[in-house]
């Protein structure tokens, strides 16, 4: 007991029980050595001068000076073991030579590319998921990067918002269980190994609820619906220790993130304890100006650093006001140093006073210019990441010996659009990315001939290339499709009014389809699309996302059956924007449509019916899977009983596949509307042919908790509609009776 009491003493006052300093006991002594400006310069973050991801104002040689006077702390967008390594060297002739931070939006992998983040939430693999993340961070820590802006954690319930492509999607529990594991994965076994990186949870809050989809847009929302659904995966990322936070560009409900007082300092770092720093997003505090929360930049800064914001990035403000600003006496001084201890807190985790350059090691970076296994893991990640929403003429999976198939579409010989945005460029892509048609052609018999046609181009009206693309269908025996977006349609400042099929590419379908082949429509695109007539007219729909590096390999082996296709929409897809926002997990209301036939005073569209297009979920296999036997272990629960329940599933085709097995709940009255449905649960299977699995899951009243209109977090007795299914509409449902 007497050790005990030694070790916690010790521990209380920043040395350990072995005598050696703690990361937060160094981080206080060295900010007692340093000045007002010193302090203030670890919260500022300045961008490299060759690649920038928003307005960028720099004046490259006063960037320069500044970080060898210590008035900088970070810098983004800077990469490579030799570049860092410079940047490195001018912060160490500062005073106290602090080294920096460097930063890069490492979104969805690095030097390898893996897909766009909704193509892997389609996957429904939390493995595979955090693998990917573990690979990218090897693979950035190598280049001489410490941090990446990742994951983004941002419910969406509208695709016509670009940044849909980012993120997980619509439902809080699926994306909150994916981003714990990119956090694992990109934080590793921990910060301070050379293969690990910050994470960072972004963009907090709400970001996408902006108001009409329309990127940096307001947000205007109850705080019980801000508390169920937009926080829960940031309150998840905080517990699981994620090294950073990013604030969003949005206002919540007339005050702008950036400075909401409420969000950051109230509950993030008071209620939630967090102890990782915050940093803006890029020139997110200059802009409280335009939006008409701070009338100068002066104002933003002060607004900012008493609300909770540690770092600035690219805004210019911190370094330029709060000296003054605190000699004034407008901002306490103490806010200063414990912006400051945070960030030099994570410095000291990372190992860089130790070792400044220890991420800038050419060697690793040359390991990881081109690695076989990422490439190889890539391209299964790639396969698993395709949804199949159509397949009724079972035209999939093709034959290798196939006499002749065409490839139509602008996308067919595509090399960096493969990427999707938000990702890395390299100057060598063309030479590495593995385009659909070489895939393809990979793949095929010797005897077999592939034949392309190029029919359009992405967003324009020229039909010139249509009759070649009509002969060439012609001389096939099947047709494949590639439509869709351009990867840089969908992202950042993306935000589209018209989510279908850009330019002329609907009618060059349709003047396929009058030829008579067979078709298979692969859709490539960063988010949920509008494609009602294809989905009307043609049998064989494949939607493949963005896929990365290995695209071309991916999308052939779902296409010739090495991969037998497996995922699941993570959002709902719209029959028609007018839908928009629609989503599985909606309220009822006092007159619900009952179906969609009877459009007379009841909550429907008299033009369209609610159903969507495709439902969250949804996704198909080249096998059948029958799910029977749904068993729970009572009806009647009292109190923290558990709920254990079952469901027999059996593959009844002729593949052996994957099928994601989902389990939902409906808590039928409450003091407050709940969804019609909410996700619960969900396991990923491989069942062989013929086989039957039975798939489990437990239930306790932790998983029946919700917001009540005064935020108490808690659950009510009373019934409950039990649900188990292949996606959010095709279910098995069971009531139970729950007793508090």
């Amino acid at each position: 007991m007497k050790r005990l009491y030694f070790i916690l003493a010790f521990t209380v006052f920043g040395i350990n029980a072995f005598g050696q300093k703690t990361n937060d006991q160094k981080a206080s002594e060295l900010l007692s050595k340093m000045t007002l400006e010193e302090k203030i310069g670890q919260l500022v973050q300045y961008s490299g001068f060759e690649y920038a991801t928003g307005p960028q104002n720099s004046n490259s040689a006063n960037v320069l000076n500044e970080i060898k006077q210590g008035k900088v702390g970070s810098m983004l967008n800077v990469a490579g073991a030799q570049e860092t390594r410079k940047f490195q060297e001018l912060a160490l002739k500062s005073r106290l030579k602090i080294p920096l931070l460097f930063g890069q939006d490492v979104i969805h992998g690095y030097r390898t590319t893996f897909p766009i983040n909704l193509g892997q939430a389609a996957s429904w693999d939390l493995k595979l998921i955090e693998k990917s993340e573990r690979i990218a961070a090897t693979e950035a820590s190598a280049y001489g990067i410490h941090w990446t802006f990742a994951p983004m954690v941002d419910i969406a319930r509208d695709p016509r918002w670009g940044r849909v492509m980012e993120g997980s999607g619509e439902d809080t529990y699926l994306g909150t269980q994916i981003g714990l594991a990119r956090i694992k994965g990109f934080q590793g076994k921990g910060l301070g190994n050379l293969d690990a990186i910050m994470a960072c949870a972004k963009h907090f809050a709400a970001y996408g609820a902006a108001v009409g989809g329309r990127d940096y847009n307001s947000v205007d929302m109850s705080l019980r619906q801000l508390y169920e659904t937009y926080l829960p995966p940031f309150k998840a990322a905080a517990e699981a220790g994620v090294a950073t936070f990013m604030n969003s560009f949005n206002d919540i409900n007339g005050i702008p993130a950036t400075a909401n007082q409420y969000i950051l300092r109230d509950l993030l770092k008071g209620k939630w304890n967090y102890n990782g720093f915050v940093v803006s997003d890029w020139g997110s505090i200059g802009e409280m100006v335009p939006h008409g929360y701070a009338k100068d930049n002066k104002e933003a800064a002060e607004k900012a650093i008493i609300a909770g914001s540690d770092m600035d990035m690219e805004s210019r403000a911190y370094m330029a006001e709060l000296p003054n600003l605190v000699k004034e006496g407008k901002v306490d001084p103490k806010l200063i140093d414990d912006a400051a201890r945070r960030i030099l807190i994570k410095k000291f985790e990372m190992g860089l006073f130790d070792d400044p350059y220890r991420f800038s090691d050419e060697k690793r970076q040359k390991e990881q210019l081109n690695n076989l296994e990422n490439r190889k893991f890539g391209r299964e990640f790639g396969s698993k990441s395709i949804v199949l929403l159509k397949n009724e003429k079972n035209i999939l999976p093709l034959s290798r010996s196939a006499k002749t198939i065409a490839l139509i579409g602008p996308f067919g010989k595509e090399t960096s659009a493969n990427h999707g945005f938000w990702s890395v460029a390299f100057k060598d892509d063309n030479l590495r990315i593995v385009t659909q048609f070489d895939g393809i052609k990979n793949q095929l018999d010797k005897s077999a001939t592939l034949l392309y046609a190029k029919g359009a181009n992405i967003d324009d009206q020229d039909r010139s290339m249509f009759a070649e693309a009509v002969e060439t269908a012609k001389k096939a025996d099947v047709v494949i499709m590639t439509l869709g977006e351009g990867h840089d349609m969908s992202g950042e400042a993306k935000s589209r009014s018209n989510i279908r099929f850009s330019g002329v590419q609907e009618d060059l379908l349709k003047e396929i389809a009058k030829t008579g082949k067979p078709i298979v429509l692969m859709i490539n695109a960063g988010r949920p699309l509008v494609f009602d007539w294809a989905a009307d007219n043609i049998p064989t729909i494949v939607y493949t996302w963005w896929l990365g590096t290995e695209a071309g390999n991916s999308i052939a082996d779902v296409l010739f059956g090495t991969v037998n296709p497996g995922g699941k929409l993570p959002m709902t897809f719209p029959r028609t924007e007018g839908q928009i926002p629609v989503y599985y997990n909606h309220y009822n209301t006092g007159r619900p449509a009952k179906n969609n036939t009877d459009r007379n005073y009841v909550s429907a569209y008299i033009d369209l019916d609610n159903d969507p297009k495709f439902p969250f979920g949804y996704g198909l296999s080249y096998t059948q899977f029958k799910y029977s036997d749904m068993d729970l272990s009572s009806i009647n629960l009292t109190g923290n009983q558990t709920l254990n329940i079952s469901v027999n599933v059996t593959n009844t085709g002729n593949y052996d596949g994957e099928e994601v097995v989902q389990l939902y709940i409906r808590d039928l009255v409450g003091k407050v509307v709940r969804p019609v449905k909410e996700l619960k649960g969900f396991q990923k299977v491989f069942i062989k042919k013929g086989e039957t699995k039975t798939v489990t899951f437990i239930l306790t009243p932790e998983s029946l908790k919700f917001y009540d209109d005064e935020l108490n977090y808690d659950w009510e007795g009373g019934e409950f509609d039990i649900m188990i299914g292949t996606d959010s509409q095709n279910v098995q449902t069971k009531r139970i009776n729950w007793k508090k």
